[in-house]
């Protein structure tokens, strides 16, 4: 007798035990490591009067604690310009050709909201806020001269500066056919406020620099798969 219950006690464990692993495998599991790569469209607001947009490329790498708490760390590379020096009143025109590195934490909804069986939440759920600390290496060309008053914009062409990104973005997750999200499209808005004046290259007025950026990227997940506690896929 005593047997028999051991026995039923065991099969029913291990029963339980694959059911739970299969329900997992269904839903649960999601990759702890990101690659990426995004383009971007940069605005200065600085000491230029008028404003351009230019590009950049930035590549990532992303440690997931979970598939809605993110560490983001990022570099870019590319282009920051504006200004006229023919048809703005100060003259003032620049091109940075710039790079930067972010080490950002990423929060998304689906942390915090419970989407099961709820359409409107699992849209919801992928809507994130991320913030952290860049640094900046600016390698400007300027004209400091008005050609229509007479005036002399003193900076620097070559400086480092730190800055504070605040980002703003969805990240649409594709599923394989394990469910598990194996590749992430994300679409994000990012203010980044400049600790400094130098971004443009010009030193000018008491307000410091900062540029935004519209950017849209493509994460491929990478490494062992782990679980998570709640179904990710809808």
């Amino acid at each position: 007798m005593t047997n028999t219950m051991v026995k039923s006690f065991i099969v029913t464990f291990v029963i339980c035990v694959f059911a739970l692993t299969s329900k997992a495998q269904l839903g649960y599991m999601y990759s702890p490591l990101d690659l990426g790569v995004a383009g971007t469209v940069n605005t200065v607001y600085g000491d230029a009067q008028s404003q351009k947009n230019t590009k950049s490329l930035d590549l990532s790498f992303t440690y997931n604690q979970t598939p809605y708490i993110n560490y983001v760390f990022e570099a870019q590379a590319g282009n920051l310009a504006g200004g006229n020096a023919l048809k703005d009143l100060y003259g003032r025109q620049f091109s940075n050709n710039y790079s930067a590195y972010i080490a950002r934490a990423q929060l998304q909804a689906g942390e915090l909201i419970d989407y099961d069986n709820n359409a409107i939440a699992n849209v919801f759920k992928n809507f994130y806020f991320s913030t952290g600390l860049g640094l900046v290496v600016n390698n400007n060309t300027t004209n400091r001269y008005s050609y229509r008053i007479n005036l002399y914009t003193p900076g620097e062409d070559h400086s480092i500066e730190t800055f504070l990104p605040i980002r703003f973005g969805y990240e649409f997750k594709i599923f394989n056919a394990y469910n598990k999200p194996s590749v992430k499209i994300d679409l994000a808005y990012q203010y980044n406020y400049v600790f400094g004046d130098e971004l443009d290259g010009f030193k000018a007025g008491n307000s410091n620099d900062i540029f935004t950026q519209f950017s849209l990227g493509v994460k491929f997940a990478i490494g062992t798969p782990t679980s998570y506690r709640k179904q990710i896929s809808y």
